[in-house]
């Protein structure tokens, strides 16, 4: 895995990076069709659409299908959406597609609204990630809801990140420049008296938006101990290790928010790829990576017979608040493929214990206790072949 980094960090911090390029078309005309910015409701273009998304992606509605691009948008723009379909054109290859709908912003409270009070006002957002695009996240955003059967609606948002490998340095600038559409948005859905629970659920740089932003809405609630963000889960989160250890206290795990049953679930694996090459950039470990930054630390494990394998540390209070409200689960001996970034949809025994963790569970029969409280990892299930793999974590195609 070092050499690995030390090979892909030149080509990532170089001038072979990919540039955005603005591309041949202003991009007024892309948005120019009223598809882009409805004024009134359109009940058949969300026909079947039974999903929900906000994005910060500039939208091309020159075309019989609405295209989120990878620039940003001049505002927030909300949608309905189906799970992504291949279509076959008369000439080229295959094509992913997301059906998409554009709605008025208010339309689309509206339906969330009617949506979330079926299921007794509980609502998922799901925040992504790195390299992703459109058809990448939304099929992830449908998967999520069928691996959990999440009774409640899930929004998905999705930011401008170019889906390209060489990109990182791009997406993290689009990342920061997103902060405040995504803290803007997440403190109205906080705010909204009919949402009583949010399970935020942020894959890898996507944590970055998220924690901030829950610190903010915490910070600026005018009921500060009953804020309805109870449920966080962070999916291997590229977020630096120590930062979070020294913020995270102060609000998003506050005693009084963890009593008032705030939880943060951390998947963590030492396996995964794309945090160690993380690490290799900014020179600190991530929250989602058990890598040992100090090697005393990692020789004293040894001497011990334990892994090397190193953690945050739980918040330390003044008065110890009377449940749990941090948990880190180590995939790095059940990961799901060759890379360990993605284990939450593709490791068996991840995908069930990251179900029933959005359902809210605190503990599950598969976790195994480790020399630290707050860090389990899972037990093995015995060679699950791709079907159980399929069956478990209702990934669709690729």
């Amino acid at each position: 895995m070092r050499k690995l980094s030390l090979l892909l960090l030149p080509i990532l911090l170089s001038g072979c990076t990919v540039a955005v390029a603005y591309g041949d078309v202003p991009h007024s005309r892309l948005v120019e069709n009223p598809r882009c910015n409805p004024a009134q409701i359109d009940s058949a273009a969300i026909a079947g659409k039974d999903h929900f998304i906000v994005t910060s992606r500039l939208p091309d509605c020159r075309g019989d299908t609405v295209i989120l691009t990878n620039h940003r948008a001049d505002r927030l723009r909300y949608a309905r959406f189906a799970p992504p379909e291949k279509i076959k054109p008369a000439k080229g290859d295959t094509q992913v597609v997301v059906p998409l709908a554009f709605q008025p912003e208010d339309a689309w409270w509206d339906g969330l609204r009617d949506a979330a009070n079926l299921r007794k006002g509980r609502v998922l957002l799901y925040v992504h990630g790195y390299r992703e695009t459109l058809a990448t996240t939304a099929r992830d955003a449908v998967q999520i809801g069928a691996m959990s059967n999440f009774d409640g609606p899930i929004v998905h948002y999705s930011w401008p990140s170019q889906g390209n490998l060489l990109s990182y340095a791009v997406d993290e600038t689009n990342m920061y420049w997103d902060e405040r559409n995504f803290r803007n948005f997440l403190t109205t859905l906080a705010r909204t008296e009919w949402v009583k629970e949010i399970v935020v659920v942020s894959h890898s740089l996507g944590a970055r938006l998220v924690i901030p932003a829950i610190d903010y809405v915490d910070r600026t609630s005018t009921n500060a101990d009953s804020s309805n963000i109870s449920n966080i889960i962070l999916a291997a989160p590229d977020v630096d290790r120590e930062d979070f250890e020294r913020d995270i206290a102060e609000e998003v795990l506050a005693a009084r928010r963890v009593n008032n049953d705030r939880r943060v679930t951390v998947y963590a694996s030492l396996s995964d790829r794309a945090l160690a090459l993380s690490r290799a950039v900014h020179g600190y470990p991530r929250l989602g990576s058990p890598f040992c930054f100090n090697p005393f630390e990692a020789k004293d494990l040894k001497a011990k017979g334990l892994p090397q394998r190193c953690f945050a540390t739980k918040s330390k209070y003044q008065t110890e608040p009377a449940k749990t409200g941090f948990f880190i689960i180590d995939t790095t001996d059940v990961s799901g493929d060759s890379v360990g970034h993605s284990d939450y949809l593709r490791s068996f025994a991840v995908c069930k214990d990251f179900a029933a963790v959005v359902n809210g569970a605190r503990m599950t029969e598969d976790r195994v206790a480790t020399k630290d409280a707050h860090v389990f990892t899972l037990r093995a299930p015995v060679k699950p072949t791709k079907e159980d793999i399929a069956a478990m974590c209702k990934r669709l195609p690729d």
